[in-house]
């Protein structure tokens, strides 16, 4: 009996090691894994990213090389600490803070220690790589950019952050990737795919060749190239225009929807955020809180748009049946309503009907539609929620979706934001309590790139398609519908003839007739928005914006804009003289009407940024 025992003792202790071998030699792998890691060298071999051009087909970006010293903490063997940080410009305890760093990060993958070295430091530091264990170099490719303009609309690159790192499998340590316009919002498209090279090494660490010959190896993918619809030429024009002043300027091509040019004034010169100064670079224009450089205007400042959105006031009168084109309303220099309350109004002939009211920029017309409007439906609320719902057909109030990651709704209030502000029912509201939004004033702000694009619509006699920057990936056209399916308004084609033509005799014998270009036939709409801060708690008035909008030519437009520059004074002071110069640039290649330019160029904004609060933040949020 004892001699089965042993036997059965002795064949379970054999069929219990067996098992065990079996299971870490073919079920369990991660001793293989650790051998495998320990043996077998990563490399990964960066494609060129894609490059950028206009619409044109000219260049506007393309790639350098750079060059970053990597380490692996495991693989560190002592070294001359002092010389090699003479030879990358370190402290030691700047050098210290950066291997710890990569210590923890992981101690057997690579980390960077220096970013973007120059073709001569690498070369320097090429020929004493073989004396630092640990360390190697590792080439990418940096932004090359041919121009000097559009650094809003082309973003930049940058080193991944932990948080990239740890949510996107794709990207390690020290990687780069998009931030910004363009890069950003087009990164996976641009950076194309990575190589791969697994490199064997002998039990002293030293390279001994591709793993398995190489199987498990694989070539860069080149980043694919990108044509964008801006022109490079009339960017650049319009951020000459906008020198030593603030605000944007949005041209869109009515038929497509292609933005033709984003400018946000100041701007900056993308090559500051390239090199190893780039994080100097952009501290600077970070902390620049007065000129916000970085702050795309053309998208995300909220302005109140002034008189350009009397176009809407008439538009949806005359859908809503409230008023025809032969309605006359007398002016007396403004528009008198309810105990004593007056909204002003310029010297003009009085009365008016549409199309000179329009040409006139006549508040007190515009008073009067905009208060049948309201007034049709048994409350003011009925009749603001319709208003709303027209507006909001053109775009307005919300994100457009336009294809870059920046951007802000604007408002258009509606019955909710008036009951909430007026404490109804406890306190009821008449359509005389927002009397203001009729000349876009009130409670309406809106955003550059709205304001162009609600231009665009009329330019279109009532639709758009949604405004985007990307025109081609690889030399084919996109065909995303977000860009290229119609978007219909509510109100009826035959309503925008008279806005149309209205907006024409601004040019001809109306509030912009010095800003006419010969040749060209412009319809456009001049806004003064009323610019108030808070100072000590009160309500303070700075001096206005200058705002326009036009399209032209008249029939079959190519361009439609909005310029809106801040503390400007009135709308064809500034911002029509630059709208009406940007057109001719664009129709015609050049320039007949230089006294308008010589103007622009020589005047400044600058004395009035410097008095007190002009830099106060200029996003109203109500």
């Amino acid at each position: 009996m004892r001699r089965v025992l042993l036997y059965i003792l002795i064949i379970t202790t054999g069929i219990i090691f067996l098992g065990r071998l079996f299971y870490l030699q073919v079920v369990d792998t991660s001793f293989a894994l650790r051998s495998q890691n320990n043996a077998i060298k990563v490399v990964y071999d960066y494609p060129q990213r894609g490059y950028i051009y206009d619409r044109n087909g000219d260049l506007m970006v393309s790639n350098q090389p750079s060059y970053d010293v990597m380490v692996i903490p495991r693989n560190l063997k002592p070294f001359d600490t002092t010389e090699f940080c003479e030879i990358l410009s370190l402290t030691p305890d700047q050098l210290g803070k950066k291997l710890d760093k990569a210590k923890i990060y992981s101690p057997m993958l690579p980390s960077v220690v220096v970013p973007q070295l120059t073709k001569g430091e690498y070369a320097y530091l090429q020929e004493k790589m073989r004396k630092y264990d640990g360390f190697y170099i590792q080439k990418r490719s940096l932004r090359d950019y041919q121009v000097d303009h559009s650094a809003n609309i082309l973003g930049y690159i940058s080193e991944v952050n932990q948080k990239t790192v740890n949510n996107n499998p794709y990207y390690i340590s020290g990687d780069l990737m998009g931030r910004q316009g363009v890069e950003q919002q087009y990164e996976e498209l641009l950076r194309g795919v990575k190589g791969v090279k697994h490199i064997q090494k002998d039990r002293f660490n030293r390279d001994i060749g591709p793993y398995k010959e190489g199987i498990f190896d694989t070539l860069p993918e080149k980043g694919k190239d990108l044509k964008i619809s801006i022109d490079a030429t009339l960017q650049a024009y319009g951020e000459k225009l906008m020198e030593n002043k603030r605000g944007g300027i949005v041209a869109i091509e009515p038929s497509s929807g292609e933005i033709l040019s984003l400018v946000t004034a100041p701007n900056y010169d993308p090559a500051k955020l390239v090199g190893r100064k780039r994080s100097e670079n952009f501290t600077k224009l970070w902390y620049d809180t007065i000129a916000q450089p970085l702050y795309d205007r053309g998208l995300l400042a909220e302005y109140p748009p002034g008189s350009p959105f009397k176009t809407m006031t008439g538009l949806i009168g005359l859908q809503e049946g409230v008023v025809d084109l032969d309605d006359k309303f007398s002016c007396n220099h403004g528009y008198s309503y309810g105990r004593g309350r007056k909204m002003g109004c310029h010297a003009h002939p009085s009365p008016l009907d549409m199309i000179p009211g329009i040409a006139n920029s006549c508040n007190a017309y515009f008073a009067n539609v905009y208060r049948r409007i309201i007034e049709k439906y048994p409350t003011p609320q009925e009749g603001i929620d319709r208003w709303n719902a027209h507006l909001k057909s053109f775009g307005l109030g919300d994100y457009l979706g336009n294809d870059l990651q920046n951007g802000r709704p604007g408002k258009i209030p509606d019955s909710e934001y008036y009951n909430r502000i007026y404490n109804y029912p406890t306190y009821k509201w008449y359509s005389t309590a927002t009397l203001s939004n009729a000349i876009g004033q009130g409670e309406v702000l809106l955003t550059p790139i709205q304001l162009a694009n609600m231009t665009a619509t009329i330019a279109n006699r009532g639709w758009y398609y949604t405004p985007h920057l990307l025109k081609e990936i690889d030399g084919k056209k996109i065909k995303d519908e977000k860009f290229t399916v119609k978007n219909h308004t509510t109100i009826d084609p035959k309503h925008f003839e008279p806005i149309v033509e209205g907006m024409h005799q601004v040019y001809t014998n109306g509030t912009a007739s010095t800003l006419r270009i010969p040749g060209i036939e412009i319809a456009g709409k001049t806004g003064t928005a009323e610019n108030f801060t808070r100072i000590d708690g009160k309500r303070t008035q700075l001096t206005d914006h200058s705002i326009f909008v036009a399209f032209a030519p008249v029939d079959n437009p190519k361009i439609a804009i909005a310029v809106f520059v801040e503390n400007g004074y009135w709308g064809s002071r500034y911002a029509g003289r630059i709208a009406s110069l940007m057109i001719e640039k664009y129709i015609r290649g050049n320039i007949t009407r230089t006294d308008m330019e010589d103007w622009i160029l020589s005047h400044s904004l600058q004395d009035e940024y410097a008095k007190p609060l002009s830099g106060e933040p200029f996003i109203i949020n109500r």
